[in-house]
């Protein structure tokens, strides 16, 4: 199920073969003991702000023009996804495709609970911590404060989504992350890695939809730069449906569609 399709010049999984390697990465996943999910878990949340961070910095004073210029800041974005995805580390939005293994019987439902709580709780630790180690190192007051301009309406505009708006992009942006974990299955190179990963993450950031773990990080760095309304009430009223929205998105547009197509019938 697993072996590649040999080719002269590069190696290449089928969808089907794809689905049996993310089912099994997830059981491994969800069997991983506490102390290393919690400690790969804390390097995500710091891997995604840092590319949350270099999506500030380009998107300060970009004057390529309102579409090129958000999809340049997304592709800065994708460092984030690229760290964790080829260094190791547990994102809470990837591990949403453990629930292939869960529908496939492979694990129990309270083993996947377990892996997303420790995982959405390390997440969060590393993610508030980059944010102040920013905070801390006065690269928002570079070029005259303007970075710190972006992070404090980023954070502003985050806080007045409506409800139903932060879960729609919450799902549309777990989709394409997923679907970048995915595609990042069939890649036997780093590079094929790196590619597959950008257009995906580049265009959920370009499009506006909204990432769970991404706003853990700025959402508490607007504030710490002096954003108004962004109190733990207001982050909370957009990390809960943003967050319910990644699930949708991973776990139901991406895990289960391709477990019914691929692994209904419980082949290996």
């Amino acid at each position: 199920m697993t072996a590649p399709i040999q080719h002269s010049y590069l190696d290449i999984y089928s969808p089907a073969q794809i689905a049996g390697l993310v089912r099994d990465n997830g059981v491994a996943k969800a069997r991983l003991g506490t102390l290393p999910t919690l400690t790969l878990a804390v390097l995500a949340g710091a891997f995604i702000s840092l590319g949350a961070a270099f999506f500030l910095l380009v998107s300060t004073g970009n004057s390529l023009g309102f579409g090129p210029g958000r999809m340049l800041a997304g592709i800065a974005f994708s460092l984030g996804l690229v760290l964790v995805v080829v260094a190791g580390a547990e994102l809470f939005t990837g591990n949403n495709l453990i629930v292939m293994a869960w529908v496939s019987r492979r694990i129990t439902l309270a083993q996947l609970l377990r892996n997303w709580t420790l995982v959405y709780a390390g997440n969060l630790v590393g993610a508030v911590a980059t944010a102040v180690l920013i905070h801390l190192s006065g690269v928002l007051d570079i070029n005259g404060g303007q970075m710190a301009a972006t992070a404090v309406r980023v954070a502003e505009f985050k806080v007045d989504i409506d409800v139903v708006e932060a879960l729609a992009r919450g799902v549309l942006c777990n989709a394409l992350v997923c679907l970048a974990v995915w595609l990042c299955a069939a890649a036997g190179t780093v590079t094929g890695k790196v590619v597959a990963i950008v257009f995906p993450v580049s265009a959920f950031v370009a499009l506006g939809f909204e990432h769970s773990i991404a706003n853990m990080f700025l959402l508490p760095l607007g504030a710490l730069a002096g954003a108004e309304g962004v109190t733990l009430g207001a982050a909370l009223g957009n990390l809960i449906p943003v967050t319910v929205g990644n699930i949708i998105g991973g776990s139901g547009l991406v895990a289960l569609i391709y477990w019914v197509v691929y692994l209904r019938g419980g082949e290996d």
